[in-house]
């Protein structure tokens, strides 16, 4: 049964809270005859649980198809609400960890802009403030490590806007190692000719939430990928996992 996941791995599930590992080059969503996590989710709890019917599955947030980490589904309505308004009101913890090409200066700091989604394309970009559609985004980085024209990012989101995260290491010449679509020349992973299914080092770490429906958080950290290690950018034993 399993094998209906395929890459994808259950973290977590306590009730109708459901916490998974997301692989990199799958759709978070798409229309039932394209591969997604929500299809395979879905295939997998309908013959797991012996359901007869439809399956409920709420997906309170999205990771970039490209991008691999930890991310939170609801299994029924009243709990996807209460995650969702977590979202909303920024009580989320989350950290994104990142590779990008080029040394970053200092050892922590803030990337402030006004970005905006551009009309009929699958990207966004930085903007003036008065720009139509223009939204502010911030986002606080640490260096965890620096090797060979690269630093490894701990990233923490104050906003959460379209590709944030790849736009605003991307615009001040710090691609995410693999995303070409913002600047990167380096290629990260398996080469696939598909642009679609291709890596970018950009992980989902660590996300915190308030469980929905008992008295507790639940911290879930996501173990990076194999491709990390290919790729010659591991930290060290210990924070590599």
């Amino acid at each position: 049964m399993e094998d209906l996941l395929g890459d994808v791995r259950i973290l977590y599930q306590q009730g109708p809270c459901l916490m998974i590992n997301k692989p990199g080059g799958l759709l978070t969503q798409a229309p039932p005859h394209i591969d997604s996590v929500e299809m395979r989710l879905k295939k997998f709890i309908r013959i797991r649980d012996e359901k007869p019917g439809r399956v409920y599955l709420a997906v309170p947030h999205r990771l970039d198809r490209p991008v691999t980490g930890v991310m939170v589904f609801a299994l029924h309505q009243r709990a996807a609400k209460r995650i969702s308004n977590q979202f909303e009101q920024r009580l989320v913890e989350k950290e994104y960890w990142a590779c990008v090409e080029g040394e970053v200066d200092g050892d922590q700091g803030t990337f402030i802009d006004f970005m905006r989604k551009v009309p009929g394309e699958a990207r966004s970009e930085i903007c003036d403030k008065s720009a139509e559609q223009a939204k502010q985004a911030i986002l606080h980085y640490r260096v965890l490590k620096r090797k060979a024209d690269k630093t490894w990012l701990a990233i923490e989101l104050e906003t959460g806007r379209t590709h944030q995260i790849r736009l605003q290491c991307g615009s001040r010449g710090y691609p995410i190692i693999g995303d070409s679509l913002y600047g990167s020349m380096l290629k990260f992973g398996e080469h696939h000719e598909d642009e679609r299914r291709r890596c970018i080092a950009l992980h989902s770490r660590r996300l915190k939430i308030r469980h929905p429906m008992i008295d507790e958080y639940v911290d879930m950290q996501a173990p990076l990928p194999a491709t990390w290690t290919a790729a010659g950018i591991m930290l060290h034993k210990g924070l590599d996992q």
